[in-house]
């Protein structure tokens, strides 16, 4: 169908099927002072040639991981990706590829996300995981939920103050009309005190949800606190860093009943923040509460292997009052990237990678707090690759003369500001090293700043 607007017969054939006189007319209850009374300032229109000149000259006014070095955190990370990854996942049969949530999804479709779970339960130590969902923060969110309908409490949720506040405001817009509390426990030294989690947790608390490594970069007592979540009775919700379990205990190893993260540092570039992946996991026993679709292995009537939608619990399949979400679609490619790089990098790439963010975090640590007026905002608290530092001269400052000598650092924490935030975080920022980066990048970013 070629784009042309209607022609004024089509418009009055239109104006006398609804009654109308004029196109004037439809706009009558409009106030005349909000109406338009001039042409729009379109600029004339250029010719192909001049068209994609312009459009080059916009997209290179662009600076990101390529151009620069990025040492930003947050929840997005400049992991390397394999150049196999993007050969793979960029083949025509998963571009192309109908969203596989119907009876006819292609079995290759089929296959590659039963890898995908597999994958992400070897990962975790979780017994299953679903075909993805969308991102990390909307995991905490459908963790919350599927909480709720294991315990059958739907009156109370307890979130760390140090789980990224995003994923907090994404929990808190969820539940603003349901009759649900939400409770932060403040975590002003960079992690949660175990007393005062047990202080804030009942017998009316569906979940805890725990992010480990925090948003600070620090390192939670996820077992601890995984064992105060189970004293009352409710689950425990750990949102993860893919990469730090190259190296950290797994959720599923110290009790964990539901594993949940954002997946852009498996195979996905940061993209301008997104789309990502959000990956989802759980116990076995709490299966049929789980959101998303869930692809299972079975055989043929010839005997061969297969794979089918064992589970898609959603509003159009099943009663309304018994579907787990309303998810009707997942990230489908990128959670194909992801299972492209974990296979290509297998246990020790992962671990490999691991270590290498966390030798080189501590390098950049150590480094960054031997220049004058720049300290460690939690200088006791164990980290794996992320870590907060504060500057006397303001994160502003600290931000721009990093900026100017070609490294990007952030974001900062006054950025994220709730009542919970102290005094210090006003002046503190977020640093990231993965294992792209270089000792001889981070000595040049010490040395400028010293500078």
């Amino acid at each position: 169908m070629p784009y042309l607007f209607n022609t004024p017969e089509q418009q009055q054939e239109m104006l006398k099927t609804i009654g109308v006189d004029s196109l004037e007319a439809l706009f009558a209850t409009i106030p005349s002072e909000l109406r338009l009374d001039r042409p729009l300032e379109i600029p004339p229109a250029l010719t192909e040639m001049e068209l994609q000149a312009h459009v080059t000259s916009l997209a290179a006014k662009n600076v990101g991981p390529t151009t620069r070095v990025c040492m930003q955190g947050g929840g997005a990370y400049d992991h390397f990706i394999p150049a196999a990854v993007d050969e793979i996942a960029r083949r025509g049969e998963f571009y192309t590829a109908y969203t596989p949530y119907q009876a006819e999804a292609s079995q290759g479709s089929l296959q590659t996300f039963f890898e995908f779970q597999s994958l992400i339960c070897q990962l975790t130590g979780m017994d299953v995981s679903n075909a993805s969902l969308y991102e990390g923060g909307t995991c905490v969110s459908e963790a919350a939920f599927m909480a709720m309908r294991v315990t059958n409490r739907h009156n109370r949720v307890v979130l760390l103050g140090s789980l990224h506040p995003e994923y907090q405001q994404v929990v808190e817009t969820y539940l603003t009309h349901l009759n649900c509390e939400v409770v932060i426990v403040p975590c002003i030294d960079g992690a949660a005190d175990p007393a005062a989690v047990d202080a804030a947790m009942n017998e009316e608390t569906a979940c805890l949800v725990i992010q480990h490594p925090n948003f600070f970069g620090t390192l939670e007592e996820a077992e601890q606190l995984t064992e105060i979540a189970h004293k009352y009775g409710a689950l425990s919700v750990v949102s993860y860093d893919p990469i730090s379990l190259g190296i950290l205990k797994r959720p599923g190893d110290y009790g964990a009943d539901i594993a949940i993260a954002e997946g852009q540092s498996l195979g996905t570039p940061l993209q301008f923040g997104g789309p990502y992946l959000g990956l989802f996991s759980c116990s076995e026993k709490f299966v049929r509460r789980m959101p998303g679709r869930l692809i299972g292995q079975t055989v043929d009537r010839n005997g061969k292997r297969c794979y089918v939608l064992n589970l898609q619990a959603r509003e159009q399949h099943i009663r309304r009052d018994k579907a787990t979400s309303n998810i009707c679609s997942n990230q489908g490619l990128i959670a194909i990237r992801a299972a492209v790089y974990l296979a290509l990098l297998g246990k020790q790439g992962i671990r490999e990678v691991a270590e290498l963010s966390c030798q080189k975090a501590h390098y950049a640590a150590e480094q960054l707090a031997s220049v004058e007026g720049i300290e460690l905002l939690f200088p006791e608290r164990p980290f794996f690759k992320e870590f907060a530092v504060s500057c006397s001269e303001g994160a502003d400052y600290l931000l721009r003369k990093a900026r100017q000598a070609g490294f990007d650092l952030g974001p900062e924490l006054s950025r994220f500001e709730t009542q919970q935030s102290p005094e210090k975080f006003q002046s503190a920022v977020l640093v990231a090293i993965t294992e792209q980066r270089t000792r001889a990048e981070i000595d040049q970013l010490v040395n400028a700043l010293k500078a």
